[in-house]
């Protein structure tokens, strides 16, 4: 028996080519009322006109919700706490915002008696799979209706097409048929000529920085404070997340920061080339690890990074809302509490170089690692503590261990080619 049509269904609704063409469908395949929702966390420009266009497009209303700084608070900054970088290269701005906008459809889905809720993901990417997760969680019996998976478009030109014949503006064309996503962390593209990873991104593509080769000659110098691992200030001038990073944003892009172009490995199987833009992003996550550098014990730092793979893995894959990102992130915040001062960086033609950093509960002692002089450390208390940990490995020769000789054997063969 099939299910009724859901009288009632909230868009998660940016105003681009993909959701665009998606209000109409969904106004004419399920009829009933389409609410179109948009999470305001940066897009900046993209927002005009949106309420208007949502309207005329079949939407009987349409929520704008302010979430910038609900956004860097707490997501943008619990990634930085973190450390958290995909496959070493992926900042994640647009895998942090989906589990947000997510979590606001279904409180707008519950406010208006919704009984489905819809987003403009491919079957083909990780966006459908953070959406859903998040939806589910929530609110497990809610339907979800992904037109990708269903309408008979096989293209973005299609969708082209079908917004031209329909008078629907959109900002793709056939000539530049990207998908760009932009948010207050980062601006990404993926598509059209980029989906060969031999070309090169054409310069006009980017939006939020300078070519390094075009930037100022001369660099900037920033000091960035930290509270328990949260940024709180520039230069000694204190912000709301939003707008601090927004700050940075700015600045770093000016001065060429946060371009990166990677292959990723997408969690449904496949690769995928993106092009990223991630000024302040760039810039916190350089500050805050060399404010870590002083601060948080050895023992302590190395277990964070050994989860660090794990923990890029849940947020990348949509488990926001998981038990086990519930637990690493408890952790993530106990290791967070000392994690209180100041960084100084060198910002030039694209790098990022951390020049300074000074912190009140610094691990970092001069007495201790000085080659000067001394009077703190002894020495000779270095040959008990080396031989304690040779111990194993002198036991392991005299016991005869065939892998250890053959090792050394290479080793002298080697020397004696060269």
């Amino acid at each position: 028996m099939m299910k009724p049509h859901p009288k009632k269904i909230v868009l998660a609704y940016s105003g681009g080519l993909d959701t665009s063409v998606m209000l109409k469908w969904l106004k004419e395949e399920y009829g009933g009322e389409i609410i179109a929702f948009t999470a305001d966390i940066g897009q900046g420009d993209e927002l005009r006109g949106l309420e208007e266009k949502a309207l005329r497009t079949g939407a009987s209303k349409i929520y704008i919700e302010d979430l910038k700084d609900e956004f860097v608070r707490d997501y943008v900054f619990t990634a930085v706490k973190a450390n958290a970088v995909y496959e070493g290269c992926y900042l994640m701005g647009t895998s942090l915002a989906r589990p947000l906008i997510a979590k606001k459809q279904i409180e707008i889905a519950r406010r208006e008696g919704a009984d489905a809720v819809a987003h403009g993901a491919t079957g083909k990417g990780n966006d459908q799979v953070r959406f859903e997760l998040t939806y589910y969680a929530l609110e497990p019996s809610i339907t979800v209706i992904a037109p990708w998976r269903e309408w008979s478009f096989r293209s973005r030109t299609d969708l082209i097409e079908y917004a031209a014949a329909h008078g629907i503006p959109v900002p793709a064309s056939k000539d530049k048929p990207y998908s760009i996503d932009r948010n207050l962390m980062h601006a990404s593209y993926e598509g059209g000529i980029l989906e060969d990873p031999w070309m090169e991104p054409p310069e006009e593509i980017f939006t939020l920085t300078t070519a390094p080769e075009r930037a100022p000659d001369q660099p900037v110098y920033l000091e960035i404070a930290f509270d328990r691992g949260v940024p709180v200030s520039i230069d000694g001038q204190p912000f709301e997340p939003a707008a601090l990073l927004q700050t940075l944003n700015i600045i770093g892009g000016e001065h060429g920061i946060g371009r990166v172009d990677l292959v990723e490995n997408r969690f449904v199987g496949m690769k995928s080339r993106g092009v990223y833009e991630t000024p302040g992003v760039t810039i916190l996550h350089a500050a805050h690890r060399a404010l870590e550098s002083i601060t948080l014990d050895r023992e302590v730092m190395h277990l964070r990074d050994s989860l660090g793979t794990k923990i890029s893995e849940l947020i990348y894959y949509g488990f926001w809302h998981s038990p086990e990102f519930a637990l690493l992130r408890s952790m993530i915040e106990e290791t967070q509490k000392n994690v209180t001062g100041t960084v100084r960086l060198k910002l030039y033609k694209g790098n990022c170089r951390v020049v300074g950093r000074r912190a009140p509960r610094s691990l970092y002692s001069s007495e201790f690692a000085t080659f000067e002089a001394d009077t703190v450390y002894d020495q000779r208390d270095a040959e008990g503590f080396i031989k304690l940990h040779a111990l194993r490995l002198r036991l392991q020769a005299l016991a005869g261990n065939p892998l250890l000789g053959e090792s050394i054997n290479r080793w002298e063969v080697m020397q004696h080619e060269s």
